[in-house]
């Protein structure tokens, strides 16, 4: 039990950094910021490590995070006054996550002694670059994705910089909005300098330090208690990235091991990076985004830890360099959230094993940001927004169903309202609806899919959505859940419809439509398990047909009637045909097809021997070794394929399993 004095100031620094948030959500400027809220503000102590942190407003995921590689990247001494700013994710080990994301800190003094820093991030809607937006899926190098800033002083002892805000506004095609969010960060960062200031005002700098290194204790020992309650053991889960491809996949392979009260996750095995705006980058820290599904878990289990760095102590994550977890610059990284998703889904595919009866099947994967531009009618100069995130539903739980399109890593991101999509910018929001029967089925079903359907307004818009995956592999079940359906994409033109498969710049002419359906979840546990109440709510509600519901559910429902004399009957004789053995994941044919030609251990094993090469030969070998895969010519056995491909390729050493 924490001490009352820790008590109080844990709520103290919750306190104010909501009011931070919220002042800066509130004075925004773009519509991503102040409508979907991709922002933060946080403090941070010297060391670098969160210590209050907003769960009210904006971006939940950098909790974990660590922003010294970012403050020890400058070469002078702080002074009051100071603003440091960067979008550079390779000179952060990561804390910067995609070159959109502009991070700003603040070091705050109390009487000429640095206390902690007042942090803040926000998504810029556009920083230059090839397209729009400055994120498109098939963008390959960073060059291409807009401006890039060093850590550099924004701010000298309050006095700004103008040569960077100018390089910022000449670079992104809305820049007055840009450095409009970024006013806006800075006010926030500001008003937590107060704030800090009148906390150490009353109890000191020295309780203050005090209160920071209790709440982080405290914190670990949550988590210390959460992961002493897995299973101790090694656990391992592959999952995939399409990347558009109608073919391959992107391989990501995960390991986890429980020792006690402490865990380390290893992603060895994984594909190297790629060719593409999916790559991201974690440098030689247990980086946040290693581990959020057992951050989130924690958090979960004991909802009273305490929102910061601490929860990161006893976990021990890594990936090597080069793979697409760890990438190696100059990769692209735009659209880096949907591997962050993947590499999440994987993680949690090992959690199911280490918890006892598991926890959840897998959601929708996806965060597909759509945004939008068009020229202006005056000026000719391009317009950009981005409008919308669209997810999907996530996987059935433990002990209750899914939550209908939201994903649980996306869940802080919130819709932006119709009428404010149509009057910033040319299109008409046509549907956005839940879709019935997209769930996987099972005794708690997955969250429910969504669609949408977007029809363009004006002479010409260019349309371009990042996050976009499972549209080929479904999200998989647990324990006799069903697989959740997977996502659509379809293009209409003339009244002429076309599927596609990825969309990087589509360009819309009047009365063209976009209609787009994400993934649905998976589901958890035995389908004729699910309770006849929750079947019959369904059917009332219109996300089950009474035909699904007898042939799924053995639930007999007529005029919205449940029969219970009848559905028990044939319930009792379903039974009986059940067979003993139930895997614990179901992933649907497509996966299962794939992988019956693309086995994930060999897989792990040729990604082992390609990272040992250097890197511009790498993406070759990745293709060389899967088409010889399909072509059957590698042993299956992992320890034979190492010789095999080693020898064939003439590689380096085998690797040792």
């Amino acid at each position: 039990m924490q001490s009352a004095f820790t008590e109080i100031m844990r709520n103290r620094f919750t306190a104010i950094a909501e009011e931070a948030s919220t002042m800066a959500y509130r004075t925004a400027h773009t519509t991503f910021v102040k409508q979907t809220q991709d922002f933060q503000v946080a403090l941070a102590r010297t060391d670098g490590a969160f210590f209050a942190f907003p769960t009210m407003t904006g971006v939940t995921s950098s909790v974990a995070q660590d922003i010294s590689p970012f403050t020890r990247a400058i070469d002078e001494p702080f002074e009051p006054g100071d603003v440091i700013i960067t979008n550079d994710p390779h000179r952060t080990e990561g804390l910067v996550t995609h070159t959109m994301d502009i991070h700003m800190a603040q070091p705050i003094f109390f009487k000429g002694d640095l206390i902690c820093f007042a942090w803040s991030f926000v998504h810029a809607t556009d920083i230059g670059g090839a397209v729009p937006g400055s994120i498109s899926p098939d963008l390959y190098e960073v060059y291409q994705e807009g401006i890039q800033i060093r850590p550099v002083k924004l701010r000298k002892k309050g006095v700004l910089n103008q040569d960077i805000v100018n390089l910022l506004k000449d670079n992104s095609r809305i820049g007055e909005e840009v450095w409009g969010d970024l006013e806006a960060m800075q006010s926030a960062m500001r008003l937590l300098e107060r704030r800090v200031g009148e906390i150490c005002d009353k109890i000191g700098p020295e309780r203050f330090r005090s209160a920071t290194d209790s709440l982080l204790n405290y914190a670990e020992k949550k988590a210390r208690s959460v992961i002493l309650g897995l299973k101790d053991g090694t656990y391992r889960f592959s999952d995939y990235l399409e990347a558009g491809s109608a073919e391959d996949a992107v391989h990501i392979h995960c390991q986890l091991t429980i020792r006690g009260d402490e865990a380390e996750i290893d992603y060895s095995g994984s594909d190297p990076q790629v060719a593409a705006a999916l790559n991201f980058a974690t440098g030689d820290r247990s980086h946040p985004f290693l581990c959020t599904a057992l951050t989130n878990y924690i958090n979960t289990v004991e909802p009273s830890t305490p929102v910061n760095g601490g929860i990161m102590r006893p976990i021990r994550a890594y990936a090597p360099k080069g793979t697409i977890m760890n990438a190696e610059f100059p990769a692209a990284m735009g659209n880096r959230w949907v591997a962050v998703m993947r590499t999440y889904d994987a993680l949690m595919g090992c959690l199911n094993q280490a918890i006892e009866g598991s926890i959840t099947a897998g959601g929708a994967g996806q965060a597909g940001i759509i945004s939008v531009s068009w020229p202006e009618e005056n000026t000719g100069r391009t317009r950009v927004s981005v409008v919308e995130p669209f997810s999907g539903g996530s996987g059935g739980r433990r002990i209750m169903d899914g939550v209908n399109g939201n994903d649980t890593m996306v869940g802080y991101l919130k819709s932006t309202p119709i009428e404010s999509v149509e009057v910033d910018c040319p299109l008409v929001v046509r549907r956005h609806e839940l879709v019935p029967e997209s769930f996987g089925h099972g005794k708690f079903r997955g969250g429910a899919a969504v669609r949408i359907e977007l029809e363009a307004r004006g002479p010409e818009c260019r349309i371009a959505v990042r996050g976009l995956d499972r549209l080929r592999f479904q999200p998989w079940g647990v324990w006799g859940g069903l697989p959740g359906t997977p996502g659509e994409l379809k293009l209409t033109k003339d009244g002429k419809d076309e599927i596609i498969r990825q969309i990087n710049i589509l360009h819309l002419h009047r009365h063209d439509t976009l209609t787009m359906t994400s993934p649905g979840g998976g589901g958890f546990g035995i389908p004729l398990d699910r309770s006849t109440q929750s079947v019959l709510k369904d059917v009332r509600d219109g996300f089950l047909t009474p035909e699904s519901a007898r042939a799924v559910y053995a639930v007999i429902i007529a005029d919205g009637i449940l029969d219970e004399d009848g559905t028990e009957a044939l319930r009792k004789d379903l039974r009986k045909k059940e067979a003993m053995y139930l895997p614990i994941f179901a992933f649907g044919p497509a996966r299962e097809k794939y992988e019956n030609i693309m086995d994930p251990a060999v897989a792990a094993v040729a990604a082992k021997l390609i990272l040992r090469e250097p890197q511009g030969k790498r993406s070759a070998l990745l293709k060389r070794i899967q088409e010889l895969q399909k072509k059957g010519k590698i042993p299956g056995d992992p320890a034979e394929a190492a010789t095999w491909i080693t020898e064939t390729l003439g590689l380096g050493l085998p690797v040792a399993e």
